[in-house]
């Protein structure tokens, strides 16, 4: 505990101890030092005088820079004696055999260039003749080391002290003067010099002092405390400029007749800083300061400080100022410039020049004593005679004692270096950079030692300010005004950049707080408001000048407020008379154990005076009732008061009711904590008395004796008669007895307008829960009740099943027994006839014992309302499933129930799969044991359900068991018994019961570690099963396996068989069923390893009688030569194939009985020229063949002479396309004449060739037989190609054309149109990517070429793309499409289409009634757009294909798009990727209306959950879905997971794209885990 005493007292007992005495740069410890000496010479004070008594001075140990034994310590340098050795030798005898007769007395350790050791405890003692460095000695002396049990006493500065850790006995502080002694000292001083001329001088001058922050602070400690004196002398009797320091170069009498015509004023608003200048500042004991003329003093409007009559000296208002006025004082003292003409040998200009470089320089060296030959004499001569340098006696390391020089006090040395570095270019501006830091009040033990008062920053900061230019200036001469106020800048801008700083701990933010008051910057004050709403002061001291430099700094923030939070600070009483000068503070808080009754009550003296407090904080301190009673009373006067935080306190209830008094006269009070006060259910009771009569209070917590919390209405909500909730209760962890138990009951029940009441963690038990049940019709307004974690056994949980049935404004049950038991009611309006309203009884992770289960049910019987029953994540042992099965019936308003996780064996699963039999409400039954588990219901008798049994172990008995259940079952939509380990056998099994079961949609039989056998057996149920419609096997990492039904008669069949690595034998066999099955229309092999002559094989097992039969077999070694071979060998196998084609790495067949062969097709399967000459046999046997397509492969010459010599053999050919990948000459060329002479072709595809002038030539020549042309990505010359298009003017029979990507030039693009105006013929059109060759006069070309159009009425099918169109375009496309009513599709993508020709366009299509396709891709398009479309849309009933992506709709387009999809039942794809709106659940929630959807796209639209939430809801009902794009959004795993399970329900769904979306990629492993159709990559 802190006490304050005398150093006497302090010393007593310090006897063989080491003490250390801390105190400020001039607080007097040398001086003390010196006197402790003097005592113990005359036999007085503390140390005895029979000790020796050795004073060291550490400036002096400084010199000493070799090792000295302690003897040569003793009398070589600190006490040379002329005796002899012997005498030497007996007084280290003595001392050494008595060194606890002995004490050392070791002065300024914060002078000291070395440090201290830290020396082990049992190291052995020191040899005191042997020499050692003086920091080893004087750390053996403080370590005991060396003579051990002396006494020491050292003193240092406060940063310091850590060096001393483990060292020292004791630590005391030497403290300040209080305003008595200052006022002593200055009476004293103005009495010594003799003035008794005028006796008002010392009183004038102590009230001078006493009203000037800035000298207040400094006097409290006596070395500067004697120049403050200097200074008011100077100021009152020698007429001193106030406004910063006047050089004295006039004579003396000049100088007295000015200031004798001049008055004395002082100014308020002086501030500094503790430790800058020592201040250690204590309040004087009497609030006036030590004045008593009271009459004289003014109060200052911005800072409410005294000031004196304008007709008195004025005391500058910066501590910087203060310095400068300080620095002409005593420059004015030197005699040789008060009187006389003569010409002194120095000025005071070029005194102050090589002083501040003095100080500088050894600022920069940390020295703060100089030699004679650092100064020059003149001026060392000036400054011992004005006082400015003062001697010390030094002796050398030889003996001999010289004389060194230092500055009256730190704070002078360090002021002159500031201005050193303000008026000279000897200092740069990197070396001003190195030395300007905020000041931390904290100290560590690796913080840099340092014996000056850091200082010179606030000084630099002061002397930047613009009323310090003209001085500086005067000291600046070879540098100008100019420099100096650029170095004032410099700083100013150094300090900026700490203001916006946002790492500064709260005494950093106090010291740039002084920093900007020294500068007087009102701009820099705001900025360091602005960026900080609330200052944080924590854990440190604050004196009255640092609430002073607070308020310069918090007044700029004007009406925007600021907090203030003194948290663990020390503060004197003193500090809170300054406080109220800082304006618009708006929040308070104090933490410390510090803060009692005496100072609640001193803050409540002031509080009313901030006029804009909102907040205040109290807590964390030692309030009792006394002090509550004080601020509340003061509060009662804050009208601006919302928050108040007392908790942490020892309030009691007495305290608690003080504050709770003042509810009802704030009423603009938030919130009220009042937690951890030592309170007890009295005071509870209290507040929630206060309820009844302080409408405003809506929330009121009290948990235990940790929280006690009120939190009210805002009050512009009751003015405003606004909906509000209502009040709510929490009482949480208290402990009371039954008869407490009974009054809380009796106080609620008074409560009617009691919304939420938590009474959780209070040990109700079940009596306790039927009391509060009890009172359930008193809670009229009751929303929620909380009775979580108070022992509530089973029979509580059935009298809550009970209240949920007979309460009706009852809703929701929900308990848990996990680690704490959760019991929690809801509750709604009473709608007592409304049997619609679900409610809700939850009961989880809970062991429910078969008659628990009986007695719950029992209970839930008797509710009329529709409810739903949770027992999800509960232990149900397969009785109490059993039970509950039996009651289900009974359950007639039960609309779904949840035992997700809680189902554990096989056995109970098939229990509740019985359900199905049991009640004939079921709708669907999922059940996942373990996983997820539903059982749904609906109001009536259901025409077919749904069920999924998955994840179980269906052995022979079980699954026996549920066939035998599901035969006796309703009809089902679906049956899913996917992952159930079936293996071969058991499918076989259920196969065997098929048509026993009633399916109407689809079986999942998939995961279940199928076979190729297995395979056989469900493709088997083709032929066995008549409404069976599709068999999809995968025996590959999907394991999927499908059987679809159908309920329509003579339906046709498809098998698809994947990645099954099928044998010969199993290809055998499938042959052998596909014949058997005649309704087989379709047979998909994919990936299944099969070889070429099992193919053959297959294919000539496939020739007896199958009509209108299609194969498709993709294996990837079916490219180049092996792709010819095998279509030559099927070919001579099979004479019923009508069709053969390979398209990439995929055979297709068509197969009919007794048909030719028309069609031959190669596409991009890597076949070059030469190896068709293998089919040149095959094709000349098939005279029949109207149809060969060679495109995308590389024919060459070769393939050319190919086809010119099978031309001619082929009179039936009515279509050849031989479309190239890459640009080839010869092909065409060669071709040209053969082509000529087929005069049966009427389709060609010669798109990607080049056609040379003399091919062109020839083939135009044809032209006027073809039906169709495709010359799309074909290049030619400008002559050539002017001739191919000229020609199509004679093409009268034309009815598809394709010029994609062509370069046509103005003269042949005017052909085009010319050609199109004679073709009346056109059905499809295909101009896409033309226009952009048409050069400067592209929109007038565009609007040529929509002009030739208007003939072409039979138009089916046009594709415009890339073509730049604009508004203009759109105009002349509306007038031709009224003409197209047979269009079916339009394609425009990549134009620029606005959103009004949108608009315009939508409207021209409503007469296109055919219409199945609209691609508009990369347009203008908006919202108007959009709402065209929910106008148009559902009008073109034949929409299958709607792509709208990258264009800009909004949340409204998108809102109009939806109400258009739902209206389009035809719709298969619909494109909405990048249209510019994230706001897509609706586009989701329409696609429910489209039956036939199956691709989707959505993507780089920024969906999130939402959305993702929705398709997942959509997904079940779209049948035929197999495509959703979501590329690119803001998916998480949360919609992910959703999108998961719906594809447990979608087993035609094959892909969900997910890439770019918000789902790690270890979240995304996880999730395609699950399943693999969710796609994370970017492929």
């Amino acid at each position: 505990m802190d006490s304050r005493v005398t150093l006497e007292t302090f010393l007593q007992g310090c006897a063989g101890k080491v003490t250390v005495l801390v105190g400020q740069a001039g607080s007097g410890k040398t001086l003390l030092m010196s006197c402790l000496g003097q005592q113990w010479a005359h036999g007085l004070g503390p140390i005895p005088s029979s000790y020796l008594f050795v004073l060291q001075e550490f400036r002096q140990l400084n010199v000493l820079s070799h090792p000295l034994s302690l003897s040569e310590l003793l009398f070589r340098h600190y006490l040379p004696l002329e005796g002899s050795n012997d005498e030497k030798r007996a007084i280290v005898d003595y001392l050494l055999s008595n060194p606890e007769q002995s004490c050392w007395v070791l002065d300024g350790y914060e002078e000291f260039h070395s440090k201290l050791t830290r020396q082990e405890v049992q190291r052995e003692l020191l040899d005191p003749e042997q020499p050692l460095p003086v920091a080893d000695l004087i750390s053996g002396l403080l370590n005991r080391h060396l003579l051990p049990g002396c006494t020491v006493v050292v003193t240092c500065r406060a940063r310091d002290v850590m060096d001393f850790e483990g060292i020292s006995d004791k630590v005391g502080q030497l403290q300040g003067w209080d305003c008595h002694e200052i006022k002593e000292y200055v009476d004293n001083f103005f009495q010594i010099k003799g003035h008794s001329a005028n006796k008002a001088v010392g009183v004038q001058a102590a009230d001078l002092l006493l009203s000037s922050r800035h000298l207040l602070a400094m006097s409290s400690l006596p070395a500067l405390c004697n120049i403050c004196c200097i200074c008011l002398e100077h100021l009152l009797l020698k007429g001193g400029d106030q406004r910063g320091m006047q050089i004295p170069e006039e004579t003396g009498s000049e100088r007295r007749r000015k200031a004798r015509e001049k008055g004395v004023q002082i100014a308020g608003g002086g501030r500094g800083e503790e430790g800058s200048i020592g201040g250690s500042y204590a309040q004087s004991r009497d609030q006036g300061g030590g004045r008593t003329r009271g009459e004289d003093i003014m109060m200052d409007g911005t800072n409410g400080r005294g000031q004196m009559p304008s007709t008195q000296a004025q005391i500058p208002s910066t501590l910087s100022q203060v310095y400068l006025t300080i620095l002409g004082a005593f420059l004015s003292r030197d005699p040789n410039t008060r009187g006389g003409n003569d010409e002194p040998k120095t000025t005071p200009q070029s005194v102050v020049c090589e002083l501040s470089q003095l100080a500088w320089k050894g600022l920069e060296d940390s020295k703060i004593l100089f030699m004679e030959e650092d100064i020059s004499q003149d001026v060392l001569e000036f400054s011992i005679r004005t006082g400015l340098l003062a001697q010390v006696e030094l002796r050398r390391e030889d003996g001999i004692l010289v004389n060194s020089y230092r500055f009256i006090h730190l704070t002078i040395q360090e002021f002159l270096a500031a201005l050193r570095i303000m008026t000279s270019t000897d200092v740069s501006d990197m070396q001003l950079k190195k030395r300007f830091s905020l000041r931390t009040r904290w100290t560590t033990k690796s913080d840099q030692r340092t014996v000056f008062t850091d200082s010179l920053h606030l000084y630099v900061c002061g002397l930047a300010s613009p009323r310090c230019t003209p001085d500086l200036v005067q000291f600046a001469r070879t540098s100008g005004q100019s420099w100096v106020q650029k170095r004032q800048t410099l700083v100013l801008k150094l300090l900026e950049n700490f203001c916006h700083s946002n790492t500064l701990t709260g005494p950093k933010i106090l010291d740039l707080c002084h920093c900007v008051q020294e500068s007087q910057d009102n701009q820099l004050a705001k900025q360091v408001v602005g960026t900080r709403p609330t200052l944080e002061l924590r854990n440190i001291t604050l004196l009255p000048n640092d609430i002073d430099a607070l308020a310069f700094v918090v007044n700029s923030v004007g009406d925007n407020g600021i907090g203030l939070d003194f948290g663990a600070c020390s503060m004197e009483l003193e500090c809170l008379d300054v406080l109220p000068s800082c304006q618009f503070i708006h929040y308070l808080s104090f933490r410390s154990r510090k803060y009692g009754d005496k100072f609640a009550e001193k803050l409540s003296s002031i509080l009313p005076k901030f006029t804009t407090l909102k907040k205040l904080e109290f807590c964390g301190a030692s309030l009792t009732t006394t002090g509550a009673a004080s601020l509340a009373s003061a509060l009662q006067n804050c009208p601006n008061i919302t928050e108040i935080n007392l908790s942490d306190n020892n309030l009691k209830d007495g305290g608690i009711k003080h504050v709770a008094d003042i509810f009802t006269k704030q009423p603009r009070l938030v919130l009220v904590r009042l937690g951890q006060n030592n309170s007890s259910l009295e005071a509870v009771d209290y507040l929630i008395g206060k309820m009844s009569s302080c409408l405003n209070i809506q929330h009121l917590n009290a948990d235990g004796k940790k929280e006690l919390t009120v939190t009210f209405f805002q009050n512009s909500d009751l003015n405003r008669h606004i909906t509000k909730s209502e009040p709510t209760i929490s009482l949480l962890n208290q402990t009371w007895s039954k008869p407490k138990m009974q009054k809380l009951a009796k106080s609620l029940a008074r409560c009617s307008a009691l919304s939420v009441l938590d009474l959780s963690s209070n040990c109700l038990g079940n009596t306790g829960l039927k009391k509060l049940l009890d009172i359930l019709p008193c809670l009229s307004n009751i929303q929620e009740i909380n009775a979580s974690n108070n022992g509530i056994g089973m029979e509580g949980v059935v009298m809550l099943a009970g209240a949920l049935c007979s309460h009706h404004n009852l809703t929701q049950i929900h308990i848990s027994h996990r680690e704490r038991q959760q019991v929690i009611l809801k509750f709604g309006p009473d709608e007592r006839d409304d049997k619609q309203q679900l409610k809700m009884f939850r009961i989880n992770n809970s062991s429910l014992m078969p008659s628990d289960t009986t007695k719950i049910c029992g209970q839930l019987v008797q509710c009329r309302s529709h409810f739903e029953l949770d027992l999800s994540h509960s232990s149900l042992p397969d009785e109490a499933i059993e039970n509950l099965v039996k009651v289900l019936p009974k359950m007639a308003s039960l609309q779904r129930l949840n035992v997700s996780h809680s189902i554990t064996s096989t056995a109970g699963a098939l229990m509740l799969v019985r359900c199905l039999t049991v009640s004939q409400r079921v709708k669907s039954v999922v059940i996942t044991p373990q996983i997820e588990s539903f059982i749904h219901f609906d109001s009536v008798k259901v025409e077919q359900a749904s069920c999924r049994l998955t994840h179980c172990s269906l052995n022979g008995e079980n699954l026996e068991r549920l066939l035998e259940i599901l035969q006796q079952g309703p009809q089902l939509s679906d049956l899913d018994l996917s992952s159930n380990q079936l293996e071969d056998e058991g499918v076989k099994c259920f196969l065997d019961s098929l048509q026993k079961l009633k399916i109407t949609s689809y079986v999942n039989l998939s995961n279940n570690g199928l076979r190729q056998q297995g395979l056989l057996d469900v493709a088997s149920t083709l032929c066995t099963c008549n409404n069976v419609s599709g068999v999809e096997v995968s025996l590959g990492a999907e394991e999927k396996c499908l059987i679809w039904f159908t309920q329509c008669e003579g339906c046709v069949k498809t098998l698809s068989v994947r990645e099954s690595s099928l044998e010969h034998d199993h290809l055998v066999r499938l042959a052998e069923i596909v014949s058997t099955c005649p309704s087989l229309t379709k047979l998909e092999f994919k990936n299944n390893l099969l070889q070429s002559d099992w193919i053959e094989d297959f294919v000539k097992l496939l020739n007896s009688s199958q009509r209108g039969f299609s194969v498709s077999i993709e294996e990837r070694w079916i490219r180049s030569e092996e792709a010819v071979i095998l279509v030559c060998r099927c070919l001579d196998l099979s004479s019923n194939i009508h069709t053969i084609r390979v398209h990439h790495t995929t055979l297709h067949l068509s197969l009919m009985k007794s048909s030719e062969l028309t069609s031959v097709s190669l596409v991009d399967c890597a076949v070059e020229g030469y190896q068709l000459a293998s089919m040149k046999s095959i094709i000349s046997r098939c005279p029949l063949l109207t149809e060969l397509d060679f495109s995308h492969n590389s024919l060459g010459v070769e393939g050319a002479e190919f086809l010119c010599s099978v031309l001619p053999s082929l009179p039936n050919l009515t279509c050849l396309s031989i479309g190239s990948k890459e640009a080839c000459v010869t092909v065409v060329e060669k071709l040209s004449e053969a082509l000529l002479q087929a005069a049966g072709i009427q389709c060609l595809n010669l798109s990607g060739h080049v056609i040379s002038d003399t091919a062109a030539q020839i083939m135009t020549r044809m032209w006027p037989r073809l039906k169709s042309l495709n010359l799309s990505h074909c290049e030619w010359s400008a002559a050539a190609g002017l001739q191919l298009v000229t020609a199509l003017q004679v093409c009268v029979s034309l009815e598809g054309l394709c010029l994609d990507s062509l370069q046509l030039n103005a003269e042949s693009s005017v052909c085009l149109g010319q050609a199109l105006r004679n073709i009346n013929s056109i059905r499809s059109l295909k101009l896409n990517k033309i226009v952009t060759a048409m050069g400067p006069s592209e929109a007038n070309g565009v609007l040529d070429l929509l002009a030739a159009m208007e003939g072409l009425i039979r138009m089916e099918e046009i594709e415009l793309e890339s073509w730049r169109m604009a508004d203009r375009g759109i105009e002349q496309l509306t007038k031709l499409l009224p003409l197209w009513t047979k269009l079916r599709k339009i394609s425009l993508s990549k134009n620029l289409i606005s959103d009004q020709s949108g608009d315009k366009l939508l409207e021209a299509l409503k007469s296109c009634s055919h219409l199945e396709e609209i691609h508009l891709s990369s347009n203008g398009l908006g919202d108007l757009t959009a709402a065209r479309m929910a106008l148009v849309l559902p009008s073109l009933t034949h929409i299958t294909v709607l792509d709208i992506s990258e264009n800009r709709i909004g949340y409204e387009g998108s809102v109009s798009l939806s109400k258009a999809i739902t209206c389009m039942k035809n719709l298969t794809k619909i494109h909405l990727t990048s249209i510019g709106t994230s706001e897509l659940c609706a586009v989701a929630a329409s696609l429910a209306h489209c039956p036939l959807i199956q691709d989707v796209g959505l993507g780089w639209n920024n969906c999130g959950d939402n959305v993702a939430v929705e398709l997942a809801r959509v997904m079940p009902l779209c049948q035929k879905l197999n495509r959703i794009d979501l590329e690119s959004n803001t998916v998480s795993v949360f919609g992910a997971e959703a999108l998961v399970r719906a594809l447990q329900l979608c087993p035609a769904l094959q892909l969900i794209r997910l890439w770019r979306n918000k789902v790690s990629p270890s979240e995304a492993q996880r999730l395609s885990l699950r399943d693999r159709r969710l796609n994370f990559s970017s492929t």
